[in-house]
């Protein structure tokens, strides 16, 4: 398992709000490829993908850049990219031809859309972990199972473009309310995804980043505690809006969760390895 993703950032204690900033910037946008082949390419496999599912849509995504720690706060490196891009370079069949040779993880991948992904490890009142199948219908990983989660997206908070950034994002305001949308995303997700009202739901605890290695995708990862027992939540998962998207709620022990890693994408797996840091992390303070 070890090769199927990359832990980029393990915060075990748990990381509120208060202790996440967000720095948006162009210099954290993507480089375009210098192949200008492979850089046609992407748009070559967007409207092919178009082409075959109307429904696609073309939605702006942060782009994850890289990230800072000053014990004990993160700043998240953010630029702009939207699906599009995201299809035809991470998606894309030649993907690791984007892949530029360096040791350092934001350089190897300065040529791919690479949007910040997020997912929740949700603990029920009687301790049971929230997993989900995918369904059919998505464009990634049909079939796997998953952590609820989505994308945090820069239009829930106004942001269309760098242009916001000389005035308005400069200020404190706009910038926790960034971080804040790291936060505000992830419950959004679990409400859209599980079908559990926002306030059955503690705030949410950052627990670290993880990237797949395949098309390395990032996703940030978020500890929620739920006040529902798992019966009451397997009701309301049957009338959640998001059915699209998942076909099947598993509520999980978590000493089983081990066991079903095969069959998760990467990142995924990554999010349970940052669950366990976490789990080992309060066993060491008790």
């Amino acid at each position: 398992m070890e090769n199927e993703y990359k832990l980029l950032l393990s915060c075990p204690s748990g990381l509120s709000p208060s202790q996440v900033t967000v720095n948006l910037s162009e210099s954290y946008d993507r480089l375009p490829h210098p192949d200008i082949h492979l850089e046609n390419s992407i748009s070559k496999i967007w409207d092919e993908r178009v082409q075959h599912s109307k429904s696609l849509f073309n939605g702006k995504k942060f782009r994850y850049g890289g990230h800072n720690v000053m014990e004990p706060h993160v700043c998240f490196h953010l630029g702009l990219t939207d699906y599009r891009t995201f299809v035809g370079t991470n998606l894309n069949p030649l993907w690791e031809r984007f892949l530029a040779p360096s040791e350092d993880d934001c350089k190897q991948c300065q040529h791919t859309s690479s949007p910040l992904g997020n997912g929740a490890i949700v603990e029920t009142s009687d301790n049971k972990i929230l997993v989900l199948q995918r369904s059919n219908n998505v464009g990634e990983f049909p079939g796997y199972l998953v952590f609820p989660g989505g994308h945090p997206e820069p239009e829930e908070v106004g942001i269309t473009s760098h242009k916001f950034e000389n005035g308005l994002l400069k200020s404190e305001l706009n910038n926790s309310k960034l971080s804040q949308e790291m936060f505000d995303s992830i419950v959004r997700e679990v409400v859209e995804e599980i079908g559990v009202p926002s306030a059955t739901l503690s705030e949410p605890l950052f627990i670290g980043i993880s990237r797949r290695v395949l098309n390395v995708r990032p996703a940030a990862f978020f500890f929620i505690k739920c006040n529902l027992q798992s019966t009451e939540i397997h009701q309301l998962y049957d009338s959640a809006q998001d059915g699209y998207e998942s076909t099947k709620l598993y509520a999980i022990q978590p000493s089983e969760l081990e066991s079903l890693a095969s069959k998760m994408p990467g990142c995924h797996q990554g999010g349970m390895e940052l669950y366990k840091l976490m789990l080992e992390a309060q066993k060491n303070i008790k």
